[in-house]
């Protein structure tokens, strides 16, 4: 759906949840462009959305701010409808990519699923990029992902903000997770969006907002508590992975929540680095145990089921 809040001319998003992102379409003089495609069990919606959007147009361009399954799922499935559009993608995952190597690009450790896509161009930070009706600057955004890139228009002062600023955070630190430091890189990226003065700002996941400084606020407190205690992070990770799963496949038989965790790298990444005393198959019953209790889930007939 499109939001209320006044947004630059041509500018439309589609707010679809978490288990896909935001997908911003951007038409008018110049080349019509979409950026995020959301998870790929979505693509089918995202094709029907982009399609009534852009009226008989084709699709120009594809960009993605990252590489999470989240966020590029329905590359595939866009280009196969608009073959002629260019897919750019940030620069670090240029490679890996073009050799389609599921493991770097996480989407084996994650879990997750992502029908192989083509690239074309980079989206380098600090180059301007046409799109729709105006021209955006392209940031680098590390920390939530280290080759992540926000988008920022200077005469609306909209900022396509990704998973570096949510209304109330931001995405999981996933290079924390592999034991490199980048919660400073978070707290470098907050300093940008907030020197970059953003009148509204267009996540990743959720509503467009314009309370950007108690975004900021709340992004920095949440970002100090992860610093004072990178377990808590951690164990947040991997309640999100697992909720993630359950948002795509909707309910899980005990014994395929443990064929699933077993296989899913960054929860045995997770446990064996902050909880390494603990029983597999108990710690991942113990994550299904708080997203119950969060109200995230609910148990039926011995099954873990999306709340």
């Amino acid at each position: 759906m499109s939001t209320a809040i006044a947004l630059p001319a041509g500018v439309q998003v589609f707010e679809r949840g978490w288990l896909s992102a935001n997908n911003i379409l951007l038409t008018g003089d110049g080349p019509s462009a979409l950026i995020d495609s959301g998870y790929c069990t979505h693509a089918p919606q995202t094709l029907a959305l982009v399609t009534q959007a852009l009226q008989g147009r084709p699709l120009d361009l594809l960009l993605n701010t990252h590489l999470h399954s989240d966020h590029c799922g329905g590359n595939a499935a866009l280009q196969a409808a608009h073959p002629a559009v260019r897919t750019w993608i940030p620069p670090g995952h240029l490679q890996q990519v073009r050799d389609w190597d599921t493991v770097a690009l996480t989407y084996v450790p994650t879990g997750q699923s992502c029908p192989r896509f083509r690239v074309d161009e980079a989206l380098r930070p600090g180059s301007v990029v046409h799109l729709g009706a105006q021209a955006w600057q392209v940031h680098g955004a590390a920390g939530h992902d280290p080759h992540s890139v926000v988008l920022f228009e200077p005469n609306s002062r909209a900022l396509i903000s990704a998973d570096a600023l949510w209304e109330n955070g931001f995405g999981v630190v996933f290079p924390e997770l592999e034991g490199e430091q980048a919660f400073d890189e978070v707290g470098r990226t907050l300093d940008l969006i907030e020197a970059l003065e953003p009148a509204c700002v267009i996540p990743g996941h959720g509503a467009v907002f314009v309370q950007v400084d108690r975004a900021l606020a709340l992004a920095r407190k949440r970002l100090e508590g992860f610093i004072a205690s990178p377990a808590k992070h951690a164990r947040h990770a991997a309640k999100v992975l697992l909720k993630f799963k359950l948002l795509e496949v909707q309910a899980f038989t005990p014994q395929a929540l443990h064929q699933w965790a077993m296989h899913t790298a960054y929860l045995g990444i997770i446990r064996q680095r902050w909880e390494p005393n603990t029983d597999p198959a108990a710690w991942v019953d113990a994550l299904a145990d708080d997203l119950v209790a969060s109200g995230a889930a609910s148990r039926a007939d011995g099954r873990l089921l999306n709340a």
